[in-house]
């Protein structure tokens, strides 16, 4: 077992070297898997020889058991043929081969256990090789994952500093600057080079400017009752003729004033004209 005793300090000796200067876990994995199976080779090479040994041992034995038979068979062939000199030397033969051989028996007996603890521990080692395997690959996944694990904080972190956005929404607010700038020098100048006919053209088709505020008197009209349903044609030829709808109308001092004028009277002068109609309502 000495052997295998060795071979455990090799092995924790080059892992712990190789643990101490590893930089790239899954290299280092792969290294050390590497120097197991060169450890496993050797390991190999040295039960063989144990092997080897045991079956050599075997083949002596057998030969001094083979020698002792035949010195015995020897002494027992002198003795059936009256020679006793002969048969003394064979049976002296005969013993020394014997002794040798319980010898080599116990040797024999010894080594061939030793061998098959031999063959226990490699297969044991070789288990252990291909689990140290498996487990290599499990912990590269690991060590993947967890570089990958890291690389996502990483980012996450990143993205938390609100710098990046700034600069973004930055760069936006100057990209629609831009667009209005553009779109308005674009007016400037189709307002300065247009066709002016074709602008005048444009307006008459559009109609007259006061033609929604006409529209909303003679609904307002038809609301108080003032006009039936069916006149609000004829009040609309009125209104555009400038006539009166009844005799305090057609009595009051009318002052033509153009729809610019009208857009441009102050509000306070609107105010003071309406006050005095109701003032007039309330006297009459």
């Amino acid at each position: 077992m000495g052997i295998f005793t060795k071979l455990s300090t090799v092995f924790k000796s080059n892992i712990n070297d190789l643990i101490s200067r590893a930089e790239n876990p899954e290299k280092m994995l792969n290294q050390i898997i590497l120097d197991m199976r060169d450890q496993l080779a050797k390991a190999k090479r040295e039960v063989a020889a144990a092997i080897a040994d045991e079956r050599k041992l075997k083949s002596q034995l057998d030969t001094e058991v083979k020698q002792a038979r035949d010195w015995q068979h020897r002494a027992m062939l002198a003795v059936k043929e009256g020679r006793d000199d002969l048969a003394k030397q064979a049976l002296l033969r005969q013993k020394e081969h014997t002794e040798r051989g319980q010898v080599l028996q116990q040797t024999w007996e010894a080594q061939a256990r030793e061998t098959e603890s031999l063959k226990g521990s490699l297969r044991q080692l070789n288990d252990k090789i291909e689990e140290a395997k498996r487990k290599r690959n499990l912990l590269i996944a690991k060590q993947k994952r967890a570089q990958a694990q890291r690389r996502i904080h990483e980012t996450m972190s990143g993205l938390s500093d609100t710098s990046a956005f700034e600069a973004f929404n930055r760069m936006a607010d100057k990209i629609e600057e831009e667009e209005r700038r553009s779109v308005a020098h674009v007016e400037v100048t189709e307002a300065l080079q247009g066709d002016t006919l074709e602008s005048e053209f444009l307006k008459l088709e559009a109609g007259p400017a006061g033609a929604g505020v006409e529209d909303q008197l003679l609904a307002l009209k038809q609301e108080m009752g003032l006009i039936a349903a069916g006149d609000g044609a004829d009040e609309r030829r009125r209104l555009e003729s400038g006539e009166g709808d009844d005799a305090r109308v057609r009595d009051a001092h009318v002052e033509e004033v153009s729809d610019e004028e009208a857009a441009s009277i102050p509000e306070a002068e609107l105010i003071s004209e309406f006050d005095r109609l109701e003032g007039k309502r309330a006297e009459s």
